[in-house]
């Protein structure tokens, strides 16, 4: 079945699928424990009829029944609501009600992925959710390969973990046999592209080389304090790059943070001149990041002009990897495939896609640029991409998709006491990536979420098209909106860009107002009353998420947006912080039987209040 109803996918907002959820859980719980009691059937119970009448056991079940209960009360207390449609905070929502059960079923069995002996079953589907991953994004199947992370924080170290690797296989080559890049210099070795590395390590493997060959390489000499070259990431990054280039050794030096245009999108215009710049020096560059759905503004970078920039500058000598950040947008790639996995012309994706917002001239969607982000996306080497954001599974699942699997055996290593290094074995998963222990339920929830939601635009597709319709939807009704009138005075909601995907960054300012200070505050304060810091998040009507976009990050850029709510460029330049709210529409419910408006109403009504309450609290001020 190709179609899915999103609906019959999730718990629900108010629980209304609970009788189906509640059926499979007692299901899957009596099966479980079937499967314990007719494991060796003839076996004698451990635990007798007459240990239960015991007074310390008796007591001791009391005690874990009144501990369940209190932490079920805490949850429920200090939890954040993120089933409900008020929350339109951070990059996470209900999660599938399959993911769910199979995460909860799979975690009694406890399985550990980092060896296949202590988890034959998940370590299957741990490569087949690969090779899932890998065929959403483009790649081919039989060359590629995937697994499952803790998050994209572990993704990203491992793409640039094999970056730092594959880029010292020519000069490690050379130094163990230099007959197989005879001829060349030391810049030619650093600018091999990723494809010709890896013939050559074929040719190592080859010629009996290969243990030799890692004493030379990154992995055994490190990273030559910065000569394998620069790391550049657009302004937009998320933390873990920073942290990245520390662990591994590159060091932060050689980290280049590219500027962000209007759009903030890394700017291309700064990758080519900054790439020009590194080629005139003899800089080598070790690998661009382009960044699909960033953290703060789900911007997609054009990852086909970068793709373009790296086929022009190999042709001047200077080549590099290229890895996608795409731990949010990743599972996007889904809304422009179609059922046989084709990608789509933008005609087919419009006939997909038929709904009463996207037929709005001003609410087309995607823009030609995204449009062609994510087509290109398989021009990449690498590619994070979380199944726990929009793959709508429980944490913790990130995961890293490679290219060609080739480049694993630049970070393939043995364990002896998890596996032995001549068994048969096509999944010794453990060898090739980054953490040891790592549990097989987050996997067992991919892969079902997988079976149940194809990954085209009629599977996963139709939920996340959801949350980018009323996130433009939001945006219109931000940028054609009238003044709220509060007190006497005049208010004004500015959204930050159009939406890539399914997250809106906006602020408020009183009319008139022309100082950035005070409009922080009042942004600050409406955050403040939309949050857990108010007290409990059930007495919130709405619960949101904040962000501060200062020069440091992006430079003058935000200056505009301050500019736009008539805040002058002298005023930016004293502060140099913008505070903004941040609303990250991921729930498929926002507005599933409910217009539009009349969300918005609700919506715009709260903000009313607490811009109210706000004025009353900071009258001088504000």
């Amino acid at each position: 079945m190709d179609d899915i109803n999103v609906d019959a996918l999730f718990l629900g907002p108010k629980s209304e699928n609970r009788s189906f959820f509640k059926e499979m859980l007692n299901f899957l719980m009596d099966d479980y424990m079937e499967w314990r009691r007719d494991y060796h059937a003839t076996d004698q119970p451990a635990i007798l009829e007459s240990d239960h009448i015991r007074d310390d056991f008796r007591a001791t079940l009391l005690k874990t029944r009144l501990t369940l209960t209190n932490l079920a009360a805490n949850l429920q207390l200090k939890s954040m609501p993120w089933f409900s449609s008020r929350y339109l905070g951070h990059m996470t929502t209900d999660t599938l009600m399959a993911a769910n059960l199979a995460y909860m079923l799979t975690l009694l069995y406890n399985p550990n992925n980092c060896a296949y002996e202590g988890s034959p079953a998940t370590t299957e589907l741990e490569i087949e959710v690969g090779k899932q991953l890998a065929a959403m994004l483009g790649y081919d199947t039989k060359k590629s390969w995937g697994h499952i992370t803790s998050g994209g924080t572990i993704a990203n170290y491992e793409g640039l973990w094999l970056a730092r690797n594959l880029k010292s296989v020519p000069l490690a080559v050379a130094d163990i046999a230099p007959d197989l890049v005879a001829g060349l210099d030391e810049w030619q070795l650093l600018n091999f592209s990723t494809k010709k590395t890896l013939d050559l390590l074929d040719r190592v493997q080859q010629e009996g080389l290969f243990e030799r060959f890692r004493r030379h390489s990154a992995a055994g000499k490190g990273s030559g304090h910065g000569k394998l070259g620069k790391v550049l990431v657009a302004q937009s990054k998320h933390y873990s790059w920073v942290k990245a280039v520390d662990i591994l050794g590159i060091g932060k030096e050689n980290l280049i943070f590219i500027p962000v245009g209007p759009d903030y999108r890394m700017d291309i215009s700064v990758l080519e001149q900054t790439l020009t710049t590194l080629l005139q020096q003899n800089v080598p560059v070790l690998t661009v990041v382009g960044i699909v759905g960033t953290t703060e503004e789900g911007a997609v970078d054009e990852i086909h002009r970068i793709a373009e920039l790296r086929r022009a500058f190999e042709k001047q000598g200077l080549s590099f990897y290229f890895h996608i950040d795409a731990a949010y947008g990743g599972y996007a790639r889904a809304l422009f495939l179609s059922p046989d996995g084709s990608f789509m012309s933008p005609e087919q994706v419009q006939q997909e896609w038929q709904s009463p917002v996207f037929e709005k001239e001003k609410c087309r969607y995607p823009p030609e640029s995204v449009y062609q982000a994510f087509k290109s996306m398989p021009e990449a080497d690498s590619i994070t991409i979380d199944p726990h954001k929009m793959g709508y599974v429980p944490y913790a699942t990130g995961a890293i998709v490679a290219k060609d699997k080739r480049i694993l055996s630049l970070i393939s290593y043995f364990a002896a006491y998890v596996f032995e290094e001549k068994e048969e074995n096509p999944v010794l998963l453990g060898s090739y990536i980054m953490e040891g222990s790592k549990a097989g339920a987050t996997v067992a929830a991919a892969w079902t979420a997988h079976q149940i939601t194809p990954l085209h635009a009629r599977g996963y597709g139709r939920i996340i098209r959801r949350g980018i319709e009323a996130a433009i939807q939001f945006y219109h009704a931000m940028t054609d909106s009238k003044q709220l009138q509060i007190n006497g005075k005049a208010f004004k909601a500015i959204p930050l860009i159009r939406p890539d995907l399914n997250i809106l960054d906006f602020a408020f300012n009183r009319v008139g107002n022309s100082d950035l200070t005070k409009m922080n505050l009042l942004n600050q304060k409406i955050y403040e009353k939309c949050s857990y810091k108010s007290g409990p998040v059930y007495t919130n009507d709405f619960l949101t998420s904040k962000t501060a976009l200062d020069s440091v990050d992006y430079g003058h850029v935000p200056g505009r947006f301050a500019l736009a709510h008539g805040i002058p460029e002298q005023e930016w330049d004293r502060i140099r912080t913008v505070y903004i709210l941040r609303m990250c529409i991921m729930t498929p419910f926002l507005t599933n039987h409910t217009p539009f408006d009349t969300f918005l109403g609700k919506f715009l009504q709260t903000m009313k209040e607490k811009i109210s309450q706000i004025m009353n609290e900071n009258e001088a001020f504000i």
